[in-house]
This record gives C-alpha cells, structure tokens and sequence, in this order.
C-alpha cells in the first residue's frame, strides 16, 4: 500500500536556488529577507549582496561546478555566500564550524574544494587542516561584528576581546568584508539551470561511519520550499517570520529554516548559536510565527523560566526533526502550547538528508499517537519487504521507501551505495530505501520504528532500541535515555539502556530495580534492559542527536 498527498499547489520553480529567491526579491522587494542580531537586510539588499559576492568568486577564478566549502554557522555571511556559489554555477559544501580539524581536512579533500569560509573564531584550526589537505585551499574568514549594528558591535568586541581580529594571517587569505569588493557585478554569467545538476552537498549524520557527501539539486530545494509552504496553514509571506536557529549545514536549518522561508518572501530570524535559555528569551523578544528544533530543545523549554508566564499566541507552528519525538513529550509540549494561548500542537516531521530534510510531517490539524504524519505534497511513501518492491499489508511493518521532487541525486563517489539506495521500479521511477522501518495505516499515516541497521537481536527476537528508549522516557525519573545492544555469550546481544534521570531522581541500585520493573509492564520479555547505567549527560552529534554509535563503541571497547 502506498500514500501520497497530491494536493494541488503552485508548479515548483523550474530554476536555481538563487532564481527562486530573485523570484521573491521581485515580488516584495523592500520587505526583511533576515535579521541578525536586530539588524535587518531587506530582499533589494539582499539580491545586491549576493551578486556582490559572486562576482568576487568570478574574479578569484571559481567557476561553475567549482566546490567552496562553507564552515559557518547562521550568519548573513554563510547565507550570503551559499546563494553567490549557487548564481554563478558552483557547488556548496556545507560543513559544521565545530568539525574537528581532522574531518575539516577529510571534507576539503573529499569534496574537492578550491576554497572555504569560516569564521575568525575557527580560523587556526581551519588553517591547520587547509595545511594537510591534498590540495592548496584559499581561506576567506568573516567577522560576526561586520554584520551587527555598532553598540553590539561595540560589546561583542569587548566580550570576545581581539584575540581574533589578527586572522587572517596566512598570505593570500582574505577577510569576507574585503574579499567581496574585488568583483565586477558586469562579468556575472548569465543563470543557467539545469535539473540534474548539483547545487549543494550535505553530508550524512554521522551517527555511524564515515559522512557521505549528499548532492542536493537546486530543483529538490525550491520544490521543498513551495511543501512547506503548503502546509504551514497561513499564507507564507513577508508577513510571517521564522525564527532560523537549526543550523545552515543541516537538510533541516538549510531546507527549511532558510531556503524555504527566503523562497517565500518571508523573513529569517539567524541565530548562530543559542542555549535553551537564550532561545526561550529569542522567542519571546522576536515573537517569530514559526520555530523549529530537536526533540531534546522542547523538553529543556519547558523548565525555563523565561517561558513559563509567556503568550505565546503568536506562534502559528511549532516543529520538531532530527530525531524521534515521543509521545509524552509531545502531550506535554502540546498542553504547554495551549496553557500559552498558542491553540496549536507541536508536529513532528520526518525525512532523511537524501531528501533535503523532511518529507512527512503531522498535519496541522490532525495527530494519531506515534506517528509522524504523513507524505509532503507529491511525495509517495510506500511499506515494502527489506530491500525489495514487494509491498506490505496496511499495518505491518517494513522499509519504507519514498519517492518525489526532493530526492538526492546521489552520493558523491559511492557508486555501488548509490545503486542499492535509489532503485528504479519497473515503471522507471526511483524510490530512495531509507534502511527505516516503519508502517502505514488506512489514513496514510506513516509510523517510524526503527533504522534497519540500528536494530538488536537478542536470542533471535529483534529488538527496537527506539521503542525501548519511548518506554523510559515515560518513566517520571527519566529525562532521556539511550538502548544499544552489548555483546552476550548466550543471547547474542542483550539491552543496555544509558539513562540520564531528573534532578528529583538520585542514581541507587533500588532506582535500576524500579526502571526494570517498570519496564517489564510495557516491553516484552526480550526487550527489557538487562543493563542500566545512569549517566549525568549522553554524548551528542554535531547537529544534536544522541551519539549512539559512540556509546557502542564505548561499550565493545569494555569487552575487549
């Protein structure tokens, strides 16, 4: 059985990224495409700086299909530059600024890139890795100050001192603010699209194994940017802001956060990094109409106390991806919404880097436990035996595999991964195998179990660590947790569950005894863990996930 929602919307811009956002730029030109730190750049500007920029990359000899890294967080800069590479034909690499220099250098050489962006603050350890490259790397680095209005300028100098201000120091690198003025705008080709071409490479979580690179179309971003503005449930214009806090290297905080929200002529609010704490006060000062975050951000909201005696009524959605939202969670998100005056509930979307970002999503009117929703505008989801296009029975479990407008056009130098993950069935249509398993009801509700390659067998039953760790969240002790499988003589592998409890829960023997016990009434038998270890935190990926990969190889290090 498959699903596909084939509302009918507007046609998806046939042309680049950055036509799509020249398209906006024309329809309200003087409205705020962003605000970064209170200073707002208008659409006008905005196209100006862009082609500012692009003309620079022209006269430093980058040219279409050239790859420019870009290791920034939501800055004007970062943003900037992505739509300069994409009007002149180049390829952005987009990598986290946190990266260790290691991966910087794995990524630069991977990718092939001719040059990169980062910021003053992570100018050394780019510097180191641009050295051990395979290739000569140029280096622009962009300043937070050159794109705040004078007295934050004025404190933010002060706060971080000018311990930064030095860098560059290698000849030849330049500074974003200088480096932009040595173009001719009169020498800019002409845009040219083309729908099979790549515009911008993602890369894989990173949760296990080394990242792949993702090539992104400009047609998969311009096509997710008119879904989501499908099912917003307003009309997404200069009207409505969103309050851009997921990160520009990510399917998430570049798909949705920013291309989405720019292809619709509404405003970005960047924030280059945040705590729980100064999201809650962002919130509340920019009143944005729509948010976004990780599962793990809405349950740290919740104790804030900036929030808690908050209106809330001009949120008209609320968004959470990145990792699975449980139930609890979103019955408590969802009450706090509606105590705030926000009559709206948290929705919870679903997707894959392969696909930009998401591609289902809880409607906005409409939630059924446990499930995340269901299929974007013309993306068709269908339940099938692993690895086959033999379909299953409404309600049973199997891969899911989807096909539409966003999907990847492959990764970048893994030929034979390629081949297994986007199939051809024998209509011609490719479906990407997302390694998930999942199932589908007569609504065409999608229900996310598990990835295929995370799951446990213990004693020959197959073990869900995800519905394990939905079963500890509940528990009122629990704050979050994490199942993995450990190696055991006689079953295989047996559950081990990483728990972090609540401050009112003290790690005991006697508090293991009860979370089993617990446990015991909600999982079967072999599911149960076999192995509490409290921890004060989990480890976490680079975009907010908790690093379970890491915690296996922790616990298999043990075994040795």
């Amino acid at each position: 059985m498959e699903h596909t929602n084939s509302a009918i919307g507007r046609p998806y811009p046939e042309t680049t990224m950055y036509g799509a956002i020249l398209a906006a730029a024309k329809l309200k030109p003087k409205s705020v495409a962003y605000d970064f730190q209170g200073k707002e750049t208008n659409y006008t500007q905005f196209i100006e700086k862009i082609n500012e920029a692009a003309a620079a990359f022209i006269s430093a000899g980058i040219r279409k299909n050239d790859v420019v890294t870009i290791c920034m967080p939501n800055t004007p800069q970062a943003v900037v530059c992505l739509y300069a590479l994409n009007r002149i034909g180049a390829i952005a690499s987009m990598i986290h600024p946190l990266s260790s220099q290691k991966n910087i250098t794995y990524y630069l050489n991977y990718s092939d890139s001719k040059m990169i962006l980062t910021l003053d603050l992570f100018y050394e350890k780019v510097l180191a890795a641009v050295n051990e490259a395979d290739k000569p790397v140029k280096i622009i680095t962009a300043r937070i100050q050159e794109e705040i209005g004078l007295v934050k300028k004025i404190a933010y100098i002060a706060l971080k001192g000018k311990d930064y201000t030095k860098f560059p120091t290698r000849a030849g690198d330049l500074v974003w603010s200088k480096f932009v003025k040595t173009g001719d705008k009169s020498k800019l080709p002409p845009i040219e699209y083309e729908k099979d071409k790549t515009a911008v490479i993602l890369y894989s979580g990173g949760t296990s194994g080394t990242p792949k690179g993702i090539r992104l179309s400009d047609f998969s971003f311009n096509a997710l940017g008119f879904q989501v503005a499908d099912i917003t449930g307003c009309t997404l214009d200069d009207k409505v802001s969103f309050l851009s806090v997921m990160p520009i290297f990510h399917g998430f905080g570049l798909g949705i956060g920013i291309h989405a929200v720019l292809e619709n002529s509404a405003k970005c609010i960047l924030i280059p990094q945040f705590t729980k704490e100064s999201y809650a006060k962002d919130v509340v000062k920019k009143k944005p109409n729509f948010i976004a975050g990780v599962p793990t951000l809405y349950e740290g909201l919740l104790e804030v106390d900036v929030f808690k005696n908050a209106d809330l009524s001009f949120l008209y959605g609320v968004f959470a991806g990145g990792d699975s939202l449980s139930p609890e969670l979103k019955k408590r998100f969802d009450k706090f919404l509606k105590e705030h005056n926000a009559n709206i509930q948290i929705r919870e979307g679903y997707g894959l880097t392969e696909c930009v970002t998401a591609s289902c999503v809880t409607p906005i009117d409409w939630a059924k436990e446990g499930s995340i929703g269901i299929p974007l505008r013309d993306m068709v989801y269908r339940i099938v035996e692993p690895g086959t296009f033999n379909e299953k029975p409404l309600g049973e479990e199997g891969e899911i595999i989807l096909t539409g407008p966003t999907l990847m056009l492959g990764y970048l130098g893994h030929e034979e991964e390629n081949a297994s993950t986007l199939r051809k069935d024998e209509n011609g249509t490719t479906w990407l195998f997302t390694a998930d398993i999942g199932s589908m009801d007569a609504d065409g509700f999608v229900y996310f179990k598990q990835r295929m390659k995370r799951m446990i067998i213990s004693s020959g039953y197959n073990v869900y660590p995800s519905q394990v760790e939905k079963v500890l969240d509940k528990h009122p002790d629990i704050a979050y947790s994490c199942a993995i499988g450990v190696h055991d003589p006689y079953k295989m592998q047996k559950v081990r569950a990483y728990i972090v409890l609540n401050e009112n829960a003290e790690e005991s023997e006697e508090e293991k005894t009860k979370i089993i016990k617990y446990c015991k009434e909600y999982l079967d038998f072999y599911s149960v863990p076999k192995e509490i270890i409290f921890k004060k935190e989990l480890p976490r990926t680079l975009v907010g996930k908790v690093a379970y990969h890491q915690l296996e190889e922790e616990a298999a290090l043990e075994e040795q």
